[in-house]
């Protein structure tokens, strides 16, 4: 390769780290959007019912397995179970939640605490993601009669999941260079 072709990808990281912090308040504002819609709240069930961490968010997280209707089927009975349950009201404020902190990741230049702090939620929360593939059984390949079942055949669900160790590099850069932002105004200012 040419030095120049070189030089210029060796140049990449400023890019990289705007593309990155972008990228996580993209799919936060999307993500976040979509947690008020029926069939999104009713994919995140599996995960919130069998979190330690979470369950407690729903009514009757032991009877999900009942309920469950399939990706952008309305079941008329699993839908009122899902309202009775508080499925669709966490959903939502879990999607005001993933909004703000988006928003909050994206306007670093202007609050970079704000943002700073934001990032460090998206940190924590990907931590409690990922605890998904270790809490729900749908994150894995059921045996169904194949010999590629349970770990490490991950299912959807565990591809979706896997996928967030990305956003949890990207939230540290964020964090970092937040912090490093904030540290050199207030050093400016005094």
């Amino acid at each position: 390769m040419k030095t120049s072709i070189l030089n210029l990808i060796a140049g990449l990281d400023k890019a990289g780290r705007v593309a990155i912090r972008y990228s996580i308040v993209i799919v936060f504002l999307w993500i976040g959007g979509l947690k008020f819609f029926t069939y999104e709240a009713d994919g995140i069930v599996p995960f919130v019912a069998n979190s330690p961490l979470m369950s407690f968010f729903y009514n009757h997280p032991d009877q999900y397995k009942k309920h469950m209707n399939p990706e952008g089927a309305l079941i008329a009975a699993n839908h009122q179970w899902h309202e009775q349950n508080n499925t669709y009201g966490f959903a939502k404020g879990l999607g005001i939640f993933l909004i703000a902190v988006g928003v909050f990741v994206g306007l670093h230049k202007i609050f970079p605490m704000q943002s700073m702090i934001a990032s460090i939620l998206v940190f924590i929360m990907t931590l409690g993601t990922l605890s998904f593939l270790i809490t729900t059984p749908e994150s894995w390949v059921p045996h169904l009669g194949d010999q590629q079942w349970g770990f490490p055949y991950l299912s959807g669900r565990g591809r979706l999941v896997i996928k967030d160790l990305v956003i949890l590099g990207g939230a540290l850069l964020n964090m970092s260079e937040s912090a490093r932002l904030y540290l050199s105004r207030r050093q400016s200012n005094q």
